[in-house]
């Protein structure tokens, strides 16, 4: 019988499985809820938009892989791996995503990815879906430490960053390859008790 660890996991495994997908308003009036079957051309059009392609590794062919992916979503939320919204005006299709990859419930981290269509670009929408699903990721889930990583170059991502209130913590050099070749990346890092 292996030994038990002397740490106790910062969130008891489980308990993402066990909560329902709620959904998140936003006070300007979007909001972050459960992706849909009936978003998939949302998604389809995502993986086309040349900025979200440059910046993203999203790659879906067809209406069929966009709803096999959207499945997908729903599985890792019940395999406590990712936790994933559509960023939609209340009734409306999607326009954007955001949500926790890399989900460590033992040691309490998980790193944020997000991407907008063009309708929502520009209006401060990253900013505040991405406070909003922190708040819930400290408050709701109970995790410790919060990442947000992004290319170098990708400077509209680092005012996201900053103006989520996450801390600057330094460069990952050569930490992610895109299409163009390899990136240097940024990490800031949001920690309970921040906000």
């Amino acid at each position: 019988m292996a030994p038990l660890s002397l740490i106790p996991p910062v969130v008891p495994a489980g308990r993402l499985a066990a909560m329902e997908q709620p959904v998140l308003g936003l006070e300007s009036g979007w909001e972050l809820r459960p992706w849909r079957l009936d978003d998939a051309d949302a998604l389809l059009a995502a993986a086309q938009d040349p900025a979200i392609r440059h910046w993203n590794r999203l790659v879906v062919d067809s209406p069929e892989e966009a709803r096999q992916r959207i499945e997908r979503m729903h599985g890792r939320w019940r395999d406590e791996l990712s936790a994933i919204w559509a960023i939609a005006r209340p009734g409306g299709a999607a326009a954007g995503l955001i949500g926790w990859g890399d989900i460590d419930l033992a040691g309490g981290g998980a790193e944020v990815f997000y991407w907008l269509l063009p309708e929502a670009r520009g209006g401060g929408v990253a900013v505040e879906a991405t406070e909003r699903v922190s708040r819930w990721a400290f408050d709701e889930l109970g995790l410790h430490r919060l990442r947000l990583t992004h290319s170098v170059a990708n400077t509209a991502s680092c005012r996201v960053a900053e103006r989520a209130r996450y801390s600057f913590e330094g460069t990952m050099r050569s930490a992610l390859l895109h299409a163009d070749g390899w990136h240097d990346e940024h990490l800031h890092a949001l920690v309970r008790g921040d906000l």
